[in-house]
C-alpha cells in the first residue's frame, strides 16, 4: 500500500504560483506512476498530469495541456511528487489530490490507485 500527503495549497491571488507536494510512504515509490487530479466547486474530478515511474513520460490533462502553466515532476529519493502551477487562475481553485497507480491510463474517469486527501487552492481574482 501507498499513503499519500499532500500539501502546499493555500489562498493566492490571480497571477500568482504554487507549488504542490504529495509525500508518499508505504510500497517502493518508484513502482509507481504517479498523477494529480482536481476538484473544482461544483464539478467533477479532471485529471491534472501524470508522470511516470522514471519520469521520463508525463502526459497533461486536456484542460492543462494546451496552457503550459502546470509542470509535474517527481524526485523518487524523496518519494515526493510535485505540481507546479504558474499564473494562477480563479478557475484553477479547488481541491487537488495526488495519485499513485502502477501502468494507469490517466484519464478524468480514472479513479485506480492510491489517493491522498487532497488540498485546497484558492485563487483570488
Amino acid at each position: 500500500q501507498v499513503q499519500l500527503a499532500e500539501s502546499g495549497g493555500g489562498l493566492v491571488e490571480a497571477g500568482g504560483s504554487l507549488r504542490l507536494s504529495c509525500a508518499a510512504t508505504g510500497s517502493a515509490f518508484s513502482n509507481y506512476a504517479m498523477g494529480w487530479f482536481r476538484r473544482a466547486p461544483g464539478k467533477e474530478r479532471e485529471f491534472v498530469a501524470g508522470i511516470s515511474w522514471s519520469g521520463q513520460n508525463i502526459v497533461y490533462g486536456d484542460s492543462v495541456s494546451l496552457e503550459g502553466r502546470f509542470t509535474i515532476s517527481r524526485e523518487n529519493s524523496r518519494n515526493m511528487v510535485y505540481l507546479e502551477i504558474d499564473s494562477l487562475k480563479p478557475e484553477d481553485t479547488g481541491v487537488y489530490y495526488c495519485n499513485a497507480a502502477r501502468n494507469p491510463y490517466w484519464s478524468d474517469a480514472f479513479a485506480g490507485g492510491y489517493w491522498g486527501q487532497g488540498t485546497q487552492v484558492t485563487v483570488s481574482s
